[in-house]
């Protein structure tokens, strides 16, 4: 067997492993956020309706689902924590969580005026039913990003996901395919909202978009904090956002703006 075809076959293996591991978490979020629907069965049909104390649950239990199958997959292959490539960045990593954070913002800015002009449709995700137009739950899905959205989506799909992928391709290659995973493991939210395919197919190439950013700050750092750093601070800008558009009312053309790139935030 020639050098190529042996670095083609691992190549098509890591990428199965990395789906499988995509969809381990999925799994596991079913199971970590019970807890949240037994607290209130309004979750599963009117989320917005729900108590304050399910839906923060849920959220939490949701990023918790994912860290934990990422922490199964490193103790079960024997990696341990050793694995995880996590310190205080230097700094030319902070350089890197503020370049993250003005180019992630940028790239979400120009989406959503391409959207507009080009009349592209796009549909949103579970969280814009979850927290309705209820502002205190806006400012606590901040502090459930810094704490638990951006740490448990980084650390699986990048310290994991994407660092698998190594061992069969390049790194920006394992960016690349471990940004689309995370876009198709967005796949059925979005279709639960049962939106036209087109508007699917728009909303997940966002949210591959803003994997790419994430990914490359970790493929160049090699340091999970990165990635987590500039997540985080990017979601919860898009949050305030959201927040001051309901504080204060504002109308068009700021809310349609902060609208679609909330709805887009794939978090």
């Amino acid at each position: 067997m020639s050098e190529t075809a042996h670095r083609n076959e691992s190549a098509i293996w890591a990428t199965l492993v990395a789906v499988g591991l995509a969809a381990f978490g999925i799994a596991a979020t079913q199971v970590t956020t019970l807890p949240a629907f037994l607290l209130d069965p309004a979750l599963i049909d009117a989320p917005a309706e729900a108590s304050m104390a399910a839906r923060t649950l849920m959220m939490v239990l949701n990023f918790v689902g994912f860290a934990l199958a990422g922490a199964i997959y490193l103790a079960w292959t024997g990696r341990g924590w050793a694995y995880v490539d996590l310190r205080w960045p230097t700094t030319r990593g902070w350089l890197y969580v503020v370049g993250g954070i003005v180019v992630s913002i940028l790239f979400y800015v120009v989406a959503s005026i391409l959207l507009q002009f080009l009349e592209l449709p796009a549909t949103e995700n579970q969280i814009v039913e979850i927290i309705g137009d209820d502002q205190t739950m806006i400012l606590l899905m901040i502090v459930i990003v810094f704490f638990f959205n951006a740490p448990a989506e980084e650390f699986l799909f990048r310290n994991v996901v994407q660092k698998r992928l190594y061992d069969a391709v390049t790194k920006y290659q394992a960016v690349v395919i471990a940004s689309l995973i995370f876009a198709l493991v967005h796949l059925p939210v979005y279709f639960l909202a049962d939106a036209p395919l087109l508007a699917v197919a728009v909303s997940l190439g966002i949210v591959f978009g803003g994997s790419v950013i994430f990914g490359w700050l970790y493929a160049e750092t090699d340091n999970l904090v990165v990635p987590i750093a500039a997540h985080a601070a990017f979601n919860a800008f898009q949050f305030g956002l959201l927040y001051l558009a309901f504080e204060y009312d504002i109308q068009e053309p700021a809310p349609s703006m902060v609208v679609d790139l909330f709805a887009l935030v794939g978090l």
